[in-house]
């Protein structure tokens, strides 16, 4: 079964965020880093600081939606719940 993705990645050069969908999200953040995406090639380095699974696709997008409407203050909070896959030492 493919896992969706949900994925905030953050820029620290600019401390800008960006919200998005893909069911490879390292490969995805390989492509942003790349500069292979018309709004994140400006502001490179990215790093992924924000993950959340789904097993359909339709969930997945109906989130990064939602997400694409948080405030930054919003954002850092969700980076910081539970709802963050991401493994962070």
């Amino acid at each position: 079964m493919i896992k969706h993705y949900v994925y905030i990645i953050y820029s620290l050069s600019y401390s800008k965020y960006y919200k998005g969908y893909s069911t490879n999200p390292q490969k995805r953040l390989a492509e942003h880093n790349d500069r292979k995406s018309r709004y994140t090639k400006h502001y490179t380095p990215w790093e992924i600081v924000f993950l959340q699974s789904f097993d359909k696709k339709e969930a997945a997008l109906k989130r990064e939606k939602s997400l694409k409407k948080y405030s930054k203050v919003q954002i850092e909070e969700l980076i910081k719940s539970e709802l963050n896959e991401l493994k962070v030492e």
